[in-house]
């Protein structure tokens, strides 16, 4: 018998940190590729790119600037492994014993994404260790790391919810793999990550503009920088960092509300009977 609400999200929240320690090599995986984006991009790219972002007066360095973007980018790149665990539990039939048990459908997502919230929040932690060891600045020290681990948290919600949902409608690991890839890199770059919105080509600002991805680097690299970075919507109601936040935070968690609910929904509309 299930014991209520939150003893389902304990459950699931503790049997899906032992199956991350268990393999580690998704871990080690997801936060290798933004590191090797933070040191090669700064490397190769950090002397042109610094003209590009300092062009209006200022003296940020690449460095600075690149950590919040990479930052976000771990927070995708974890966020795409949440379906493909859910596509293993699938195939291995744990999901189809997990359906069958009265736990509230709720609260076996809720702690699975808790678990996952949890090491995506670890592992931006190590990218702002990283930045900091390799020259970026972080305006508001120990509180505004904490910020932005927490806005990495946020952002990384709707893609987590967007992973569950492609692997229940497709329910194969491969096709969940294929299609988080797909759409993990093109979201990346047609994005403000590595350069400012008025340096980009006209239609990659188009697609920036309504790309979730630049919402979640503006909130971000505003933390980072201490003021205001918000390109896409000019808010003015609220004072320095806060005109960022403010919308950026509001699209993100409408986006984390909408995407979660259609993963619960999905799994709570999945029957053993169509699980393959």
């Amino acid at each position: 018998m299930s014991n209520g609400f939150l003893w389902d999200v304990w459950v699931n929240f503790k049997r899906w940190n032992l199956k991350a320690v268990r393999n580690p090599f998704v871990l080690v995986v997801s936060l290798a590729q933004p590191i090797i984006f933070l040191v090669l991009f700064t490397q190769v790219f950090g002397g042109v790119a610094t003209g590009a972002i300092n062009r209006g007066g200022g003296s940020i360095t690449y460095e600075t600037y690149l950590v919040p973007a990479i930052a976000i980018q771990v927070a995708l790149a974890a966020a795409v492994t949440s379906g493909i665990g859910l596509v293993e539990d699938i195939e291995e039939g744990i999901f189809e014993k997990i359906l069958a048990s009265p736990m509230h459908r709720g609260g076996v997502f809720l702690g699975k994404a808790t678990a996952e919230l949890l090491r995506i929040a670890v592992q931006v932690g190590i990218i702002l260790v990283l930045g900091t060891l390799l020259g970026a600045s972080i305006a508001g020290g120990i509180p505004s790391a904490l910020a932005i681990i927490g806005i990495g948290v946020v952002f990384s919600l709707w893609f987590m919810g967007l992973s569950n949902v492609i692997a229940l409608v497709t329910r194969d690991q491969e096709s969940t793999i294929i299609a988080s890839n797909v759409m993990q890199f093109p979201l990346l770059f047609l994005s403000t990550g590595f350069l400012p919105l008025d340096a980009l080509p006209g239609w990659v600002q188009t697609v920036a503009k309504y790309n979730p991805v630049t919402y979640g680097i503006d909130a971000a690299r505003a933390v980072m920088l201490g003021r205001d970075t918000m390109t896409v919507i000019e808010v003015t109601q609220f004072t320095g960092v806060w005109n960022t936040l403010v919308p950026a935070l509001a699209i993100l968690t409408v986006l984390d509300l909408a995407f979660g609910a259609a993963a619960v929904y999905l799994i709570g509309r999945a029957s053993s009977s169509s699980v393959s």
